[in-house]
C-alpha cells in the first residue's frame, strides 16, 4: 500500500507537533516549583492538604536527606543521629524523641506537604506508627522534618512529631 505525499506530510506534521508539545510540557514542568498543586480539602486540625501533586522534575536532594534521617530513626539509630543535639539546648528534646520513637516506631511514611522558607525547607509527612508496647494496632499521624541548607548541603535541624 502506497502513501501519498499528503498523508506522509500529515503524519510527519502530527509527529512533530507531539514532540513539540512534549518538550514544551517538560520545559513548563522544569520552571514550576516542587509542588504543582494542593487539594482544597485540608485536615481540620493541622491544616495540611489531604493530597498534593509533586513535580516529577523537582530537586529531591532535601527529600533524600530527610528520608535517610527517617529511615535511620526507623532502624533504631536515634541516639547516633541526635548526638549533636545532645550538645546544645535540644538535649531534653532529643531524649524525648528517642524515647518516643522507641515506643511508637514508624512503619511507613509519605510526603504530605512541602514548604520552602529559604534557607529552610519543611517537609511534612503522613506516617503510620505502631501503638505503644502493650497495645495492639497502629495509628496515623503527621510529623515534619525541617532541613537547612548549609554550605550547599541539606542538614536536618528539627524533627517534630506528636506521639
Amino acid at each position: 500500500m502506497e502513501f501519498s505525499r499528503t498523508q506522509i506530510g500529515i503524519a510527519v506534521g502530527a509527529g512533530l507537533l507531539l514532540v513539540v508539545i512534549f518538550f514544551g510540557y517538560l520545559i513548563w514542568l522544569n520552571n514550576q516549583g516542587p509542588v504543582l498543586s494542593r487539594s482544597e480539602d485540608r485536615d481540620p486540625l493541622s491544616g495540611v492538604p489531604n493530597s498534593i501533586s509533586l513535580n516529577p522534575l523537582r530537586d529531591r536532594a532535601a527529600e533524600r536527606v530527610a528520608t535517610k534521617f527517617i529511615r535511620a530513626m526507623h532502624d533504631g539509630q536515634c541516639q547516633e543521629l541526635l548526638a549533636d543535639w545532645e550538645k546544645d539546648y535540644r538535649r531534653k528534646y532529643a531524649a524525648f524523641i528517642c524515647d518516643s520513637e522507641a515506643q511508637h516506631p514508624l512503619i511507613s511514611w509519605e510526603v504530605a506537604d512541602w514548604e520552602d522558607a529559604p534557607p529552610l525547607r519543611i517537609l511534612q509527612y503522613r506516617g503510620k506508627r505502631h501503638n505503644p508496647p502493650g497495645q495492639k494496632g497502629t495509628y496515623h499521624e503527621l510529623f515534619s522534618v525541617t532541613l537547612e541548607k548549609k554550605d550547599g548541603d541539606w542538614v536536618v535541624t528539627k524533627y517534630d512529631a506528636m506521639y
